[in-house]
Parts: structure tokens; sequence; C-alpha cells
């Protein structure tokens, strides 16, 4: 059984080479794996989240290809296309967003943060907040379910993403399944030990700290150019280097065989010179990158061959999203008008068992383990405290189930601070406080 796995890359600028170490060479290395049946898009919706440069986020659109077609994609293994190209995505984004609770997206990291900042200056809380920024996690959403993927590989900051994805899916299928999943609920993969070069400062090679190394713009001069700019220690030739503290040693390590980098490492360690490492950097590099820059211009230059392939992946993908968008909208009601005789029937027909209240452990982007109480309609009530150790966690959950909604719950203001046996459990807005003790109440009856 093949698994699927979904990857999207934001069109709002011009990959460079930690881009390439760090997501680009691991998926498509990921991408030939047997077993694997590999979707990668280009988010461009979600670019103008934060890009409002018509031109750049054109000009991205093709860098992005042309960099993953010559960096060794198979078009025809995989499934590559742009975003804008299949309609079902924001379609199925508004589907999701009427069944996603605001209170969710209140929570989303991005959002606190951009509010946070606001509140640091003294201004309005959501100023220069928009809706896209606001429900950017229920287009991740419809991204990942619309093709009912496996497996969402991320940064540990989207970890709370792929939690909102899941508690969306579960609430939709709830409300629409008939006692069948119409999601799948996607697992988050985090790989550790994917690269994270640094840049020519020593800090994480990043557009916004000025400081990457490009990957094909400007050819091979610019790389060599960028290599010699490296930031080193004052030691001469001659003296002998702490190569794990350099960075140009974690650089060539990124791209060098096993018996490169341990030749590297001890011509560092006898004193070679940082102008000659950083020429021995710029060569090795080079040895990789040369013959994907010469496919990379060659793709820039015939743009038309560029969109042939996009379009060939989006024709590939809707293969699949017509028919799941038509699945859906039968679900939520937005049939045909020329209903089934089945149909008509469908009122008098005994409703399901309404589902009871649950709890649901995870574990947070910090690694610490939390459980959430969840209503029958899958809303959540309660947020517990983090737990360092998941069998404590276990152990408060089963406290709770135990005490029949009787449970120490102390208002605080707005909030409702929930103990026991004096220990803080959670706190809750107070308004939810009928309802967690309703939920606790039924759970006890198990």
């Amino acid at each position: 059984m093949n698994t699927r796995v979904l990857t999207g890359i934001t069109t709002s600028g011009t990959p460079h080479l930690g881009n390439y170490a760090g997501a680009i060479r691991p998926s498509i290395q990921a991408s030939a794996l047997p077993g694997v049946d590999a979707f990668y898009f280009m988010a461009d919706y979600h670019a103008l989240i934060k890009c409002d440069d018509p031109q750049r986020i054109a000009r991205s659109r093709l860098e992005i290809a042309a960099t993953w077609i010559a960096a060794g994609l198979d078009p025809e293994r995989v499934t590559f296309y742009r975003q804008s190209d299949i309609p079902e995505i924001p379609e199925l984004c508004w589907m999701l967003t009427c069944v996603t609770a605001k209170g969710l997206m209140n929570r989303a990291h991005a959002y606190k943060a951009s509010v946070d900042q606001n509140v640091a200056r003294e201004a309005e809380p959501d100023d220069g907040i928009t809706m896209g920024l606001f429900s950017y996690p229920v287009l991740m959403a419809a991204d990942i379910l619309l093709f009912n993927a496996n497996k969402v590989p991320v940064g540990r900051d989207q970890i709370q993403h792929l939690e909102m994805t899941r508690d969306i899916a579960q609430r939709f299928n709830h409300l629409y399944g008939k006692g069948t999943d119409i999601f799948v609920l996607p697992d988050v993969q985090i790989d550790d030990e994917v690269a994270t070069l640094p840049g020519l400062d020593g800090r994480k090679m990043s557009k916004s700290y000025d400081n990457t190394i490009p990957l094909f713009e400007g050819g091979s001069k610019a790389l060599r150019a960028a290599v010699m700019r490296i930031v080193t220690d004052s030691r001469e030739p001659g003296e002998p280097k702490d190569a794990e503290g350099a960075h140009l040693y974690t650089l060539y390590r990124a791209f060098a065989t096993p018996d490169e980098t341990a030749t590297f490492r001890a011509q560092l360690e006898a004193g070679m010179g940082w102008g000659d490492a950083k020429q021995a950097l710029y060569e090795r590099i080079e040895q990789d990158l040369g013959p994907m820059r010469d496919q990379y211009a060659e793709l820039m230059a015939r743009p038309e061959r560029i969109e042939d392939i996009l379009q060939a992946g989006a024709a590939k993908a809707r293969r699949l999203s017509e028919p799941f968008m038509a699945r859906l909208r039968e679900a939520v009601g937005l049939r045909s008008s020329m209903l089934p005789a089945s149909a008509l029937t469908d009122a008098t027909a005994p409703k399901p068992a309404a589902k009871r209240p649950r709890f649901v452990s995870f574990r947070d982007e910090a690694g610490q383990f939390r459980f959430r109480l969840l209503a029958g309609d899958g809303q959540e009530l309660m947020l517990s405290e983090p737990y360092a150790n998941p069998k404590d966690a276990g152990v408060a959950i089963r406290q709770l189930q135990a005490v029949d909604g009787e449970v120490a719950m102390l208002e605080d203001g707005e909030q409702v601070v929930l103990r026991v046996d004096g220990t803080v459990v959670s706190r809750f807005d107070a308004d939810r406080l009928a309802s967690v003790r309703a939920a606790l109440a039924d759970l006890a009856t198990d």
C-alpha cells in the first residue's frame, strides 16, 4: 500500500542553498522511495498572504518550478502542480471554513504573534492583519485534505497547523460522514536529520537575515562570491582550525561524501587557510550545482516547457480532486436538484446516535504532552496544561473521568481554573464552564 506524502512550496521568493539542502533535495530523494505517492505543489495562493508584488510572485512561480525540475524531480513519477490550477482547493477551503471554530483560529501561532507585536507597539491588536493570515491554517487544511495525504513533512513551527487540520477534518467527518470518515487524518512527519545550513554570518540561512548563498541565481560567479564572504575566525594559515565550530565545515559536510568530509576536516585541523578552505567548499558545491544550473537556465529560457509540465501535473491532480469534490458536494447537500428517490426519505430516517464527549491526547510543538476535552460535536471545551510525561497526562484524564462533573473549578475573572487534587489541570474561558461540567458528568457514566 502506497503512502501519500504532500508538500507545499510557497512562491514568494527565489530558492537559495539552504532551501535546496533543507527541503528540495530531501523531498526529491523521498519521492523516489518505493511505496511513496508524492504530491508536490507550488502554494501560490499562500504567497498572496505575505507578498503583494505580482511580478515577484509570477517570477517566483517560474523559478521554483524550474529549480525543482532541474534538481531532479521527476514529473512522471510524482504529482507536481500549482495550487491555483486546482479550483477544488478554494472550494473545499470555504466548506472547511464553515465548520471551523473561530476560537481555533484565534490560537494559531502566526496570528497570535502578529497580535502580540501590535500590542507591544501599542497599536490595535488586529492592525494590519488580513483574513488571509488569520485563516491561513484552513487553506493549508484544504491543500492536505483534498488529496487525503497520509503524511505531511513540515518544520516544527508547522506542527500546530497539522493538529488544526486534523481537528477540522474530524469536525467535518462528524457532521457529514454518516458513520464513515470522508477525510483521512494526516500525520505530521518531522525529519530532524534534514540539514539546516548556516548562512554567511553563522545564523540559519534565511532571506530575513540577508545571509543566503544563491542556488542558481547569478551563476557560479555569484556562488563563489557568496562563499568567499562567509565569516570565519582570525586563525592564520598553519594554525589548526576547529572544524566542528566552523560554518565552512558544516556547509561542506552537507554536500560531500563521508570520505571527502573526513579529508576536509583533517586539512582544517592541520592548518589549512580559510581562503583555501572557502575555495574547496565552492568547488565541492559547484560540482553538484553546475549541471543542475545548466538545466535550470534551459528551463527558464523556455517557460512554455515549464507550463506544459505544470498543466500536465494539474490534470493528473484533478483526476482525483474532481470526483472527490463531487462526493463532498453531495455530503454537504450541494447536490444536483435531481435528487434520487431514496433522498426523499432522508428526513424521516432514524438519525444516528449523537457522539459523546471525549478526551484527545497529543504532543505539542514543544514536545510536551497535552490533552483536549472535546464536546460530542468535536468542539474543543478545554485544553490541558503541558506534561513532561505522557503517563501523567493519562493519570489526569482518568481522574477527570471519575469526578462526575464535581471538580474544583474556580472562576478567575474571565477564566476558570480547573484543579484535581490541588493541581491545576486546565484554564479555559468562563463561558465554557457549564459545558465542561456536563461533558465530565457524561464521561463519568462510562
